[in-house]
């Protein structure tokens, strides 16, 4: 096994006269946070369904711990979680009643002891037995991020992870998932619109516009190889100019 969590080459997806996802290629390393950076509608989401299995690419290939996905799509999803803002929990269902289906749904081995950790880990012992559908926003995502933790996943994919939460909560909850990465060695793959964030817990970044992979580097450096001050400069300058950095 190499030290890749995930390789993807050549991804495409057009849908009719659109195209989404251009002939992307891009890897995320065991034990790196990899961030997927872009304004809204640059492919971001197309790109993690794809990585899923959701959506079908039109062409190119994604390879998880060695493996193609269309050939091993089983194992693949094993090793593999995600969470975000938009993907809710059922909200019928508790805390501890989601994480066990869950842990099930992906074969856990001592399941009901996983469970425990994530409950601690992500303190949540008070809400063991409360269903999903009314916790705030930030409990949920607590959650989210728990059920995303259940397999000790080998690639997990990360949308806005941190957006709905307090600052003081999204510190704690950054740190959570570094320590998560660094005990696991898995690869993380990150969007967020936070440049703060981004900076702080992103090995390498890359920027999306209009389904392009327009720059990649280290989230430090690269505002200032482009002659800007931050990040979040950077951000602004390829969502209003992506053509004056093409083929930086």
């Amino acid at each position: 096994m190499s030290g890749e969590a995930l390789l993807v080459k050549n991804l495409r997806k057009v849908y009719g006269d659109t195209v989404a996802v251009n002939d992307i290629s891009f890897k995320v390393d065991r034990n790196e946070i990899v961030g997927l950076l872009g304004p809204n509608g640059a492919g971001k989401t197309t790109t993690i369904n794809m990585i899923l299995g959701i959506l079908q690419p039109t062409s190119g290939s994604i390879t998880i711990d060695d493996m193609d996905i269309n050939l091993n799509r089983s194992e693949t999803l094993k090793r593999t979680n995600f969470a975000a803002v938009y993907a809710d929990l059922p909200g019928n269902l508790t805390v501890y009643q989601n994480l066990h289906i869950f842990g099930l749904l992906y074969g856990v081995e001592d399941v009901m002891n996983q469970i425990d950790l994530l409950i601690e880990r992500f303190d949540l012992k008070k809400f063991r037995s409360t269903k999903c559908g009314v916790l705030s926003s930030g409990e949920q995502t607590r959650v989210n991020l728990a059920k995303a933790m259940i397999n000790n996943p080998d690639l997990l994919l990360l949308d806005e992870p941190t957006s709905s939460l307090d600052p003081a909560v999204a510190r704690d909850i950054r740190s959570n998932i570094c320590e998560f990465v660094a005990g696991r060695g898995c690869g993380v793959l990150w969007t967020s619109h936070n440049m703060y964030e981004v900076e702080i817990v992103c090995d390498r970044v890359l920027f999306l516009s209009r389904g392009k992979i327009l720059l990649k580097g280290d989230p430090k450096t690269l505002p200032r190889e482009h002659g800007e001050e931050s990040l979040e400069n950077l951000f602004i300058k390829v969502a209003r100019e992506p053509l004056s950095l093409e083929g930086m």
